[in-house]
């Protein structure tokens, strides 16, 4: 197995030790759960177990955790590549084009065990595997990797508070690079261009730039705009750090605003500070989205999903998916245990009109809550500290 590449951030990458002992506790939950094994695909799980990242296609490639073996399923051609990248030791078990991996993982498992299955396996290998094991024998593996991957260790919480910062810093770059005439592609490159100087994962993992009125968009608008004087700013970028994401939105003007964007931007600060202290082991989910549509409906917006107002959930959770439990959404009773990292972004809509989203991540400690950055300062300046 090759070396990591270079590496100059100064938090750690997550390390082989901290992997096995996310092994050691999945498998201790599969005894409790009476599973014989259980099955990663090439998805973010196989990352976070086994350090082993591959690209989902047509052909199978993944792990198989077992009781006392790791087991890696690799396409036979693409064995010499597997053996470069960086991955936990374990068992390879090629499989060769005109065979079918699926009877592979059941000779691996045996004739009577249980199989849980990574929840984002693709449907196609589902019904290979009920094919070769039958229906009764497979079970879903999702609450088991869920609970290990929901609560963040203190090296998780150290890359995405660093690579929040990272992400920080190029909103603040594209900020001065904003003038009437600029082109929301021209932001987006500097955007990509600045995450990569700064060491960030391949650059920008999106990048979102919307002026006016297109900033009502949850998501953004199609086509190339052009920034005019008077415009409202709307940036939702992030990059990623040893696969851990970053994703922060900065709403802003570079003009004196006018009196209604100033007062929604004061209210979409307002409600994010309300979910945030709300924010404490033990309360649920649901009760931070409830703070937040509490500020607005004081204010005369919404209710509940209603426009003006909040359009959508209040945050969700983050780490090396860009959206991961736990959401903070109406109706989700999981109470919040310290270690779990979500973000606050109770966006305001008008209509045709604007829309203000300002989001920060958060992680629950044993009393609280902490940012992982500092919240917009205001309207008109990003409260960035330059060194």
């Amino acid at each position: 197995m090759l070396p990591f590449a270079s590496w100059s951030h100064p938090v750690p990458r997550i390390t082989e030790a901290e992997r096995l002992d996310r092994l050691q506790r999945l498998r201790a939950a599969m005894a409790a759960a009476g599973v014989a094994g259980l099955l990663l695909g090439a998805t973010e799980s196989l990352r976070y177990f086994t350090g082993f990242v591959w690209h989902a296609s047509e052909r199978f490639c993944g792990a198989l955790v077992t009781r006392d073996r790791l087991v890696y399923l690799v396409p036979g051609f693409e064995v010499s590549r597997f053996e470069t990248l960086p991955h936990l030791p374990g068992d390879c078990a090629p499989w060769q084009e005109d065979e079918e991996p699926a009877a592979l993982v059941a000779d691996l498992v045996g004739p009577s065990g249980t199989l849980a299955l990574d929840e984002q396996i693709p449907l196609f290998v589902y019904h290979r595997l009920a094919g070769a094991m039958g229906t009764d024998r497979l079970r879903d593996g999702g609450p088991l990797v869920s609970a290990l991957r929901i609560r963040k260790s203190a090296a998780e919480i150290d890359l995405i508070r660093h690579a929040m910062g990272i992400t920080l810093e190029v909103q603040a770059r594209a900020f001065d690079a904003m003038r009437p005439g600029v082109r929301a592609s021209e932001i987006v490159a500097l955007i990509d261009a600045e995450h990569r100087r700064m060491g960030a994962d391949g650059g920008s993992t999106f990048a979102i730039v919307s002026f006016g009125a297109a900033t009502a968009l949850p998501h953004g608008a199609e086509g190339d705009q052009v920034l005019s004087a008077g415009d409202l700013i709307l940036v939702d970028t992030g990059c990623r750090l040893d696969g851990y994401h970053s994703d922060l939105t900065r709403t802003y003007m570079i003009d004196d605003p006018e009196p209604e964007i100033a007062r929604i931007w004061a209210i979409e600060r307002e409600a994010q500070e309300a979910v945030f202290a709300a924010a404490r082991p033990g309360v649920a989910c649901s009760a931070l989205d409830e703070a937040a549509r509490r500020v607005l409906a004081a204010h005369g917006l919404g209710p509940d999903y209603h426009l003006p107002g909040l359009p959508h959930r209040a945050g969700h959770g983050l780490g090396l998916e860009i959206h991961e439990a736990p959401y903070i959404v109406r109706g989700n009773g999981r109470v919040l245990e310290p270690g779990m990292c979500f973000s606050i972004e109770p966006m305001i809509v008008l209509p045709g009109r604007f829309g203000i989203r300002l989001e920060d991540h958060a992680h629950v400690t044993q009393s609280g809550a902490d940012w992982f950055t500092q919240p917009q300062a205001s309207l008109t300046d990003l409260g960035v500290t330059r060194g």
